[in-house]
């Protein structure tokens, strides 16, 4: 593509040298250039990519984007696009290099600290059923309407985003979901996307090792909001909005007047109310006011805040063009979200869910759910991650002893810190008196809450969800909590049946 095509709608450029030029690759990374690239210098945290323009110009690159004049003694075969904000300048060059393969999708974004992935994969269920054809891009995986890949991140870069929503595109699919992480939204990773539906979560404590306050984390998400509202991108986006979540209800407030909202919850005031709410070990009902009218929602998940995963689906799916109607008639086949609230079997009267809570809120929100079943006893096992926000290590251990009756502690990823100190940060959030063990190795903690459960009990393993793998300071190891809790339901069921088999086993 030609230079002066690629700086379409990029404001404020100055530019030193020739725009007649055929860009072949995109990068902003300079081990990745090759002759005929675009560099764009990248301020990060910890590597400023300005560092490396000089790489960048030897390894063939013949456009540099960066936020600083061009030198003096400048190749004449570099052009110098010099811009205020690189991260801003390079998602535009991103759009137009790919197409703007957003403006022919039915896009729809999802962001909040908890509820995303389940959303994510709700909505791309309902767009499949209706659409035939739907892409999906989060944390678990990338469905681009033909294959299914591991997903590397929750947001791609701006690059990368562009380059998978145009293959959706190109692969026939009419409409797409994403997530939307905070990061993603400051680093402006989604800049200049064209949205169709924009829905907000809630919000809790979470990534404050990056955003530092909850008014900053909060402003990151509230900002994709505020940037839609002013520039469109030549769609009509609705905001769909959780208001039984306080700032959620603020940004609703904020938005009215500015672009078209949809309210969600079990509040009054919500557009798509929840009322009736029910719920046993195979799923659950409850009734759905839209405006004048009332649908019956039977969806096989549990637990009150999946109402709330259900009703964001419904609205994004409506602001997508999709109507309430066939939207609720899909959810009723919707498959199990890997790792959130998984059941994973059950031996001996023992029953295994997996879920990805790690922040409080969505630790509470788990207990709570499965105490609601009715248990004998609900055994939590959960640790906290490494080199991540502390301050919620003591709040984890609060939110998950108001509502199990066994606590396990123990090992997620703990990456470059210490196991046992992570373990001993927790334990303050134990009261003084609290059926309670504490085991360094995950596998041993998931082993010992299952060969020690009773029949009737429910034992909840939290934290990783999904995840495939276990991170610690100098190495990577291939962990699954949903096989070890699998092979752990195994090895009783053969205990039990060996007792059954030689009563003289039995204590």
């Amino acid at each position: 593509m030609l230079l002066k095509n690629l700086l379409s709608k990029i404001k404020n450029v100055t530019v030193a040298g020739s725009l007649d030029k055929e860009i072949t690759a995109i990068t902003a990374d300079s081990r990745a250039v090759t002759k005929g690239s675009l560099y764009a210098a990248i301020r990060g945290s910890s590597i400023n990519g300005h560092d490396f323009i000089g790489d960048a110009i030897s390894a063939g690159a013949s456009v540099i984007l960066a936020e600083i004049a061009p030198p003096i003694d400048l190749s004449a075969d570099v052009t110098w696009l010099h811009v205020s904000d690189s991260r801003d300048a390079l998602a535009q060059i991103a759009v137009n290099f790919h197409d703007d393969p957003s403006t022919e999708l039915k896009l729809a974004g999802v962001t909040g600290t908890n509820g995303k992935t389940t959303i994510a994969f709700l909505l791309h269920h309902i767009m499949k059923t209706e659409w035939h054809r739907a892409g999906l891009l989060g944390t678990i995986h990338i469905d681009d309407g033909e294959t299914v890949i591991t997903a590397k991140h929750t947001t791609p870069g701006s690059i990368e985003l562009n380059r998978i929503l145009k293959t959706f595109r190109d692969n026939g699919c009419r409409g797409a979901v994403m997530e939307v992480s905070s990061h993603g939204i400051h680093q402006k990773r989604i800049g200049h996307l064209a949205f169709d539906a924009a829905i907000f979560t809630n919000l809790s404590q979470d990534h404050l090792d990056y955003h530092g306050t909850m008014e900053n984390y909060m402003d990151a998400k509230a900002s994709w909001f505020r940037d839609l509202a002013r520039n469109p991108n030549g769609k009509k986006p609705t905001a769909v909005i959780n208001i039984d979540d306080p700032r959620g209800n603020d940004l609703a407030r904020e938005l009215d007047g500015k672009m078209p909202v949809i309210r969600y919850g079990f509040s009054v005031n919500s557009d798509f109310r929840a009322n009736n709410f029910q719920q046993g070990r195979d799923g659950m009902t409850f009734e759905l006011s839209v405006k004048a009218r009332t649908y019956l929602v039977r969806a096989p998940l549990i637990g009150r805040f999946n109402a709330y995963n259900l009703l964001a689906a419904i609205g994004g799916a409506m602001a997508c063009g999709i109507k309430p109607r066939q939207a609720i008639a899909a959810i009723a086949n919707s498959p199990q979200v890997p790792g959130r609230m998984e059941n994973v079997g059950n031996s001996g009267g023992t029953t295994v869910f997996v879920d990805y809570a790690h922040t409080p809120d969505a630790l509470e929100n788990a207990c709570r759910t499965l105490k609601e079943l009715d248990p004998r006893r609900l055994i939590t096992v959960f640790g906290c991650g490494g080199d991540r926000d502390t301050g919620k290590r003591p709040l984890m251990a609060a939110a998950a002893v108001r509502f199990s009756d066994v606590i396990v502690i123990t090992s997620d990823n703990p990456r470059s810190e210490d196991p046992a100190e992570i373990i001993r940060e927790i334990e303050k959030g134990l009261p003084k008196k609290c059926n309670y063990i504490s085991v360094l190795d995950r596998a041993e903690a998931i082993e010992a809450a299952i060969q020690n459960s009773l029949s009737g009990d429910i034992v909840l393993i939290a934290g990783k969800g999904h995840e495939t793998y276990q991170q610690f300071a100098d190495h990577t190891i291939d962990f699954d909590d949903r096989k070890k809790a699998d092979f752990s339901l195994r090895k009783r069921s053969e205990a039990i049946a060996e007792m059954r088999a030689n009563p003289e086993l039995r204590i």
